[in-house]
């Protein structure tokens, strides 16, 4: 286990989702502090040590219970086979934390239309085990090379075909390469080493630090509306808010008159707000949030 007598271990990922990571623990109301020269970020939480750690490296780091905690995508995940515990999927409307595609793909006008057309044929990839798994899933022998980058510039000269991570598809457009195959979906992830779970302190240590994550993301789209509206309209506007939120109806000092707050996601904003100043709310503000705990 990681050593650790008043403290859990967390690892935080290098790299592309490095930033979006930061700014997740900062609405979660860590002040996290990178260094570019220095692998252990700065936190303020006594009870909290960072490791800063490629994400491909992450899984095992967790397994062998160097790492207590950490986050990483669901693609190294897998591509390890690590044993871990999964707590929680993070994907979240950010840079980097959304969901991203690794696809099989080949060059435009090669004879390669699908995975069966690969058999006995070249795979460029980062995700080699990945790679293979989905190979043997649909019967097909294939020679899967590791890649060291620019796996996409590979097809056809040193490559027949290639197994890389897409997020907007313009790298695949831009090397004239076409998809053959979805092979995973990923999205980051929070795992756990399993004996760090069975010590009591340390489980409620990560179970606290994960729900003010989660909490993050979940206000991460949502706003809170608040209003002023005559009691003879109250039914009025109840009826127009979303049919999921849970309105606080509260009285104020003119006994005519309430105030309704409730939470809504922010993209209906922009079409409420005037169909609620119709209905006859009044002093109608908008405020960001933080954290929503579920």
């Amino acid at each position: 286990m990681a050593e650790t007598e008043n403290h859990i271990v967390i690892g935080i990922p290098k790299g592309s989702l490095q930033e979006t990571t930061k700014k997740l623990f900062a609405l979660a109301g860590f002040d996290l502090r990178i260094s570019g020269r220095s692998y252990y970020p700065s936190i303020d939480d006594p009870e909290i040590r960072c490791v800063l750690i490629r994400p491909q490296e992450m899984a095992r780091y967790v397994e062998h219970g160097i790492l207590d905690c950490a986050i990483t995508g669901l693609d190294w995940l897998q591509e390890t086979g690590a044993d871990v515990a999964e707590l929680a999927d993070l994907k979240a409307p950010w840079p980097n934390y959304g969901t991203v595609r690794w696809v099989m793909a080949a060059k435009n006008g090669s004879a390669f239309g699908t995975v069966e057309d690969l058999q006995g044929k070249r795979i460029a990839t980062e995700a080699v085990g990945m790679t293979r798994r989905f190979l043997d899933a649909h019967g097909v022998s294939a020679n899967v090379e590791f890649s060291w980058g620019a796996t996409e510039v590979k097809p056809p000269l040193l490559a027949d075909a290639i197994v890389d991570v897409s997020e907007t598809g313009s790298s695949l457009r831009a090397n004239d390469l076409k998809v053959l195959h979805v092979v995973l979906e990923s999205t980051p992830r929070f795992i756990a080493n399993h004996e760090s779970l069975k010590v009591a302190w340390k489980k409620d240590k990560i179970d606290r630090v994960l729900m003010l994550l989660n909490a993050a993301i979940a206000a991460a789209t949502r706003v809170l509306i608040a209003m002023n509206v005559p009691q003879d309209r109250v039914e009025k506007v109840l009826a127009l808010l979303p049919a999921l939120s849970t309105p606080t109806v509260s009285t104020l000092a003119d006994a005519k008159w309430v105030d309704i707050s409730t939470v809504v996601e922010e993209k209906t904003v922009r079409d409420l707000v005037p169909k609620l100043y119709e209905a006859g709310a009044r002093g109608i503000i908008e405020m960001p949030l933080n954290k929503i705990v579920e």
